[in-house]
């Protein structure tokens, strides 16, 4: 059902935002640090999770893998909220976190290519 999928996504969203507002404590920071990731870490975790550990039905699973899919836009809006006039003028250390992440991230796509290994091409589309 639609709704264990909501449920989790809550769970996580909750989650990870106060392990987030938490670490920002520990850090020293009034803001939240890196709970929408922690979020979406524990839901693509949880959710395949379920779905090898559990035998669910099949309405059920699909609840859980729209949700899942349907958290990355989800995130995108809350990323936008984001105050980024904030963060630069708090100083060059967040420019260069958040470049640094880029282009770690732009790096990393070929070496995260090469894992999925060789896939089968799609048939031809019949029209």
């Amino acid at each position: 059902m639609v709704v264990y999928g909501v449920a989790l996504l809550s769970f996580c969203m909750l989650l990870g935002m106060y392990l987030g507002d938490l670490i920002g404590v520990v850090i020293g920071v009034k803001a939240n640090v890196g709970g929408v990731g922690i979020a979406m870490l524990m839901l693509i975790l949880l959710s395949n999770l379920s779905s090898h550990k559990f035998h669910l039905k099949p309405l059920t699973a699909s609840g859980i893998g729209f949700w899942s899919a349907m958290y990355i836009p989800i995130v995108v809006a809350m990323a936008a909220k984001q105050n980024v006039i904030g963060a630069i003028s708090s100083g060059w250390l967040a420019v260069i976190a958040g470049v640094s992440a880029v282009v770690i991230s732009f790096a990393l796509i070929p070496f995260l290519s090469r894992l999925g290994g060789e896939s089968d091409p799609l048939p031809p589309e019949d029209n």
